[in-house]
């Protein structure tokens, strides 16, 4: 499948990347203009596209999207609107609009029923509204929700939903895999899953 990565060239993104192409699919990334895209394989396709202001078209001829972007923690509650809310739906839209087979959506613990008084309120609810839209947009879709990330390849040895410890670690590499099998198996289609990773020192 061609499938199209929002977040291509961050921690997870990287690695979704890799994990893809390993599946035989072939990554497109959405890049910005001043992305640097250097970590990125030589054969994946770049696609230009900035979140904050995307055009029409942009998800054309993809089969399939995977949302891993975010307005990183340095940054204020504008961009996080801007990146984590609106970019996310305008993309969420424009795949509707091209017939995507699926689209993936990762997400974070705590976005179904954002915490007003946590310290990332206004991160969870900016979430919380993209992936209600990405339920609500009628696309075959799946959301991933990590527990607290770390930069670990990880072991695939994972826990979800009800069983995963909220207060547990996700590695990215796990995570990563995860977007990937969930952009293609059925089993993940229209499911909204909390994940961690089995780690050795859990």
């Amino acid at each position: 499948m061609d499938i199209l990565i929002a977040g291509a060239t961050g921690k997870t993104g990287l690695r979704l990347v890799d994990q893809l192409k390993a599946k035989g699919h072939a990554p497109i990334a959405l890049v910005r203009e001043s992305s640097d895209t250097g970590a990125l394989p030589d054969d994946v396709a770049l696609r230009r596209g900035d979140l904050t202001d995307l055009e029409s078209g942009v998800c054309d001829g993809c089969d399939a999207v995977i949302f891993a972007a975010g307005s990183g923690g340095s940054t204020g509650p504008e961009m996080t609107d801007k990146v984590d809310r609106d970019g996310a739906k305008r993309l969420i839209d424009l795949a509707a609009e091209a017939g995507v087979s699926r689209f993936v959506m990762l997400s974070s613990v705590g976005a179904d029923d954002p915490d007003p008084d946590s310290e990332l309120a206004h991160y969870l609810q900016a979430k919380h509204e993209a992936d209600e839209h990405l339920k609500a947009s009628g696309l075959s879709y799946a959301i991933v929700r990590p527990v607290s990330l770390t930069d670990d390849d990880g072991s695939r040895d994972m826990r979800f939903g009800d069983e995963a410890d909220v207060k547990g670690k996700a590695a990215r590499g796990d995570v990563a895999a995860v977007l990937a099998d969930a952009v293609e198996d059925d089993e993940w289609s229209g499911k909204a899953l909390v994940m961690q990773s089995i780690l050795p020192d859990a």
